[in-house]
């Protein structure tokens, strides 16, 4: 080997160990640079954590109330002796006879209850303008007078059942009811109301009259029948009528 070319062999060495020198240190000024970012990047992280841990806290007031360790803070405690009481309470309020309803008064026990057939008595209003006039020009009424006899206090309101019977009960006439709003009355012993029934009365030359023998009421919401005599005339005769001129309005 001449001594040139030992010559060059030994730059080209000298020149890969100073390149592998400059490799080395370049990687070794990477690695001290990702260091740094690396280690800057976690306080950011740590504030995103803060945020949502806040975040997380006022979603709910419970987190609030609760410790650092997870337990109940001083103000959750309180809470829970306040619910304990009013719990405790009213637990006791429904062990009481009775419970809510004696607590409000409700229940239908203490409401007026409805009159009765058994409790009332019917009776025609006679005398003086009672009395139906056959030869009005106009509408001409009878009133049907009820009378709370029972001991109680009771409400009554709407239209009763009145069916008309001739004699011996072989013919019925079930009277309509009229138009008239209506309400609830209460009654208290010996107490009375009444309801009216508008006629069409019959003349004397009516060709064909209806005579009632009597009139059976029924009470609003009773299923049992008052019965009285028919003390007027004849009525003209429209059972079958779609808008007759007899007909029942309600009590009061």
């Amino acid at each position: 080997m001449s001594a040139t070319t030992t010559a060059r062999t030994a730059r080209r060495r000298t020149l890969r160990i100073a390149a592998a020198a400059l490799t080395a240190a370049a990687g070794l000024t990477l690695t001290a640079c990702s260091g740094s970012d690396a280690a800057g990047a976690k306080p950011a992280g740590r504030t995103d954590t803060g945020v949502a841990a806040a975040e997380s806290g006022g979603a709910g007031s419970s987190a609030g109330a609760q410790g650092s360790d997870g337990q109940a803070g001083p103000g959750a405690e309180v809470d829970a002796k306040v619910d304990a009481k009013v719990e405790a309470k009213a637990g006791a309020a429904g062990k009481q006879p009775g419970g809510a309803q004696a607590a409000t008064g409700g229940g239908s026990g203490s409401g007026v209850q409805r009159c009765h057939t058994s409790g009332l008595k019917a009776s025609f209003a006679t005398g003086g303008d009672a009395t139906p006039d056959p030869d009005a020009d106009g509408a001409t009424t009878t009133s049907i007078v009820l009378t709370n006899k029972g001991s109680s206090t009771c409400k009554i309101g709407g239209f009763p059942g009145v069916d008309l019977k001739s004699e011996n009960g072989s013919q019925s006439w079930s009277l309509r009811r009229s138009s008239a709003k209506h309400s609830s009355i209460t009654l208290e012993p010996g107490d009375s109301t009444d309801f009216t029934i508008n006629l069409a009365m019959a003349r004397k030359d009516e060709a064909h009259p209806w005579m009632p023998a009597s009139a059976v009421v029924t009470p609003p919401n009773e299923t049992t029948a008052l019965t009285l005599k028919w003390p007027w005339g004849p009525l003209v005769d429209q059972t079958g009528a779609t808008h007759p001129a007899t007909f029942v309005n309600p009590i009061g």
